[in-house]
């Protein structure tokens, strides 16, 4: 049926109009992409967990594990950005799969994270042995299959020497990722698989080494803290402190699987100022107590500063939750902590904020909350995925 009103040309004459000024004005934006860019975003996300609550949910009838619906909702946030890495905290062993406290993982879960649009992968955390050497090994080579960098882990150290320093060109802007963890549960390397742990001499190095190569910015994610702790304890402090007088631009914590507060702070040894986040808590789990039940993505933007120089301009915070199956799915979502939920959920997500709210509110310096409503994402990932040339270098 056509509807035809004072004026109107029918829907149907509309439709093709439309469509011709979305695409004119998508090509447009993508033209102006193509053009060194003065300024990017980069996403950083919490801990993807995979309990055997969600190893149940996402087993299918013909036994193959589906995780599509994970992260529909918040993908506009993701793939929007420039650059977006997130901790991987399960090895991809092969099956048999499991959950806490040995972790192992479908390879899809991965396939899941990249259809995301996640560009770097995280694997230095207390479960990097949990399926032993062979496990992180297969861990490895899963990741290089699916074509996605990673930092924290390897066979061996030729491969670390091949791998570090780790330098992705973002639109012009080259940048270095390092990745750190505190232990590994006890497990140790039987062969030689190397797990980097924190260490500050080999830290120093490392940082050294990445600018050296020519990194303009360096961005070092450390797995640490106390876990379900809402605030920073002493030794991730004086890390933070040790690793900003080292020149580090952005240092991003994980492991307390809650959320910890994050600042914008002034190196007054580097005259720069430095991004930091003690913990963005976990990004998707089956945790149950309020605090775990979500997390926090922090989207920060680099520029050039009046000499060319690569700066960090400014960062803000958003808030997930994650919602368990229901009679709408039968599988666990991520959505925006904004978003509607089913009423059955509503008072554990609005909980849930409220913490972690009062986290931020009061300890959080120059970070705000990210105000830009999923839409406007949207609209940016349709620009992004219109550029014509691959504005990402390994």
């Amino acid at each position: 049926m056509e509807f035809h009103g004072p004026g109107c040309a029918s829907l149907t004459s509309i439709q093709p109009l439309m469509t011709s000024i979305i695409q004119a004005f998508l090509l447009t934006a993508a033209s102006m992409l193509a053009a060194p860019s003065q300024s990017i975003d980069i996403v950083f996300a919490g801990d993807a967990m995979q309990h055997q609550r969600q190893i149940d949910a996402a087993r299918q009838p013909d036994g193959s594990y589906d995780y599509t619906p994970y992260y529909k909702a918040i993908q506009p946030y993701i793939a929007s950005a420039d650059y977006a890495v997130v901790n991987l905290e399960t090895p991809l062993g092969g099956a048999p799969y499991s959950g806490y406290p040995m972790f192992c993982a479908p390879d899809s879960y991965l396939s899941a994270l990249k259809d995301a649009g996640f560009d770097l992968i995280l694997t230095a955390n207390n479960h990097a042995l949990d399926r032993r050497d062979k496990g992180l090994r297969r861990t490895v080579s899963t990741i290089q299959d699916m074509g996605l960098p990673w930092i924290g882990t390897y066979c061996n150290a030729a491969q670390r020497a091949e791998v570090l320093p780790r330098i992705i060109d973002v639109q012009g802007f080259k940048i270095a990722f390092l990745n750190y963890t505190y232990g590994t549960n006890g497990i140790t390397i039987q062969g030689d698989a190397i797990v980097d742990h924190i260490d500050r001499t080999l830290m120093t190095r490392d940082i050294s080494e990445a600018r050296k190569a020519g990194a303009e910015i360096v961005a070092v994610a450390v797995h640490w803290g106390d876990e379900y702790h809402l605030l920073p304890n002493e030794s991730q402090r004086s890390l933070a402190d040790f690793l900003t007088d080292q020149g580090v631009d952005l240092i991003i914590g994980g492991h307390p699987h809650v959320i910890q507060p994050m600042e914008i702070r002034h190196s007054d040894r580097h005259d720069k100022d430095v991004f930091l986040c003690y913990s963005l808590g976990n990004f998707i789990s089956g945790m149950r107590k309020t605090d775990t039940r979500g997390g926090a993505t922090a989207r920060i933007t680099l520029t050039r500063d009046s000499l060319g120089h690569a700066v960090v301009d400014k960062a803000t915070y958003r808030m997930v939750f994650v919602l368990p199956p229901d009679h709408t799915c039968s599988n666990f979502r991520l959505i925006s902590s904004e978003q509607d939920t089913p009423p059955e959920m509503t008072t554990a997500r609005d909980a849930f904020v409220r913490n972690a709210r009062a986290i931020f509110d009061r300890h959080n310096v120059h970070v705000p909350l990210d105000t830009v409503s999923l839409w406007d994402y949207n609209t940016r990932m349709m620009i992004q995925q219109c550029s014509l040339p691959d504005s990402i270098s390994q």
